[in-house]
């Protein structure tokens, strides 16, 4: 399907792919056509792609869950998820979560360039990569609650590990806006800058992920990744096969 009947596209340039929201019109909200066409982009990306930027046309990322197609009666919307059985829904939600956890994956390192509101689904979406980088006018909110619903596009488990399951909850709980300044502050944001310089930041940030040797920086995310799960002695016994197959493989002797 195409960008203007999906409303994100992806382009490729070399080892940077560029996942773009492109419903300015409503504030790239978010559609179950989105998330399957997000889903197809894990599958479409080149093998040479080391860094993914995700962005959204005009003046926001997105603000969220578009309910002018959620609250209505067709594919996707919370009429038709709450006739199935209850394994075939979370079996569907299951499906909208790829969207957003091919983010994660080990072999690239994803960026969120975020401007003007990230709400709901668009705060899980920035949630979902691995760096943010803000613009002065950035705003999140888990809106869900206000909804009656939960967060539920993966985003629940990155936030409690940004900043911790006291703030996560009350973010959730009471779903009010934070700024730039605020994200910064309690370590959502990698990097907050003014909104004319957004571009360039992302821009920089990118070259210098791209500087580094891209087998070593697949290990380091996986160290990152998994350290949170692992204890000390698990942690620093990953460190070790890690360098070794970084020494092997340097050295010509890896498989």
């Amino acid at each position: 399907m195409t960008a203007e009947a999906t409303g994100v596209r992806l382009d490729c340039d070399g080892p940077v792919a560029t996942v773009t929201l492109c419903r300015p019109d409503v504030l790239n909200a978010q559609t179950p056509a989105m998330w399957r066409a997000l889903s197809d982009f894990a599958r479409d990306l080149p093998g040479d792609v080391r860094v993914v930027v995700v962005r959204g046309e005009g003046r926001a990322f997105s603000a969220g869950l578009d309910l002018s197609v959620a609250g209505a009666s067709g594919p996707g919307s919370f009429a038709e998820l709450a006739t199935l059985p209850e394994q075939e829904c979370a079996d569907r939600i299951a499906e909208f979560q790829d969207a957003f956890t091919w983010l994660h994956r080990p072999d690239v390192v994803s960026v969120a360039a975020v401007q003007g509101h990230a709400i709901g689904a668009g705060f899980q979406l920035a949630l979902a990569c691995d760096l943010r980088v803000l613009a002065e006018d950035a705003k999140f909110s888990m809106a869900e609650v206000t909804l009656g619903l939960v967060p539920d596009l993966a985003g629940t488990k990155r936030l409690v590990d940004l900043v911790g399951y006291s703030r996560a909850l009350e973010i959730c709980a009471t779903g009010r806006r934070l700024d730039a300044a605020e994200a910064d502050r309690i370590g959502l944001a990698t990097l907050v800058v003014p909104n004319a310089e957004l571009d360039g930041a992302v821009r920089d940030l990118t070259a210098g992920l791209l500087s580094g040797n891209r087998d070593a920086v697949v290990e380091i995310k996986a160290l990152l990744a998994g350290a949170g799960g692992r204890s000390a002695a698990e942690q620093q016994r990953a460190e070790r096969e890690a360098q070794t197959r970084r020494l092997r493989d340097l050295a010509g002797r890896g498989e």
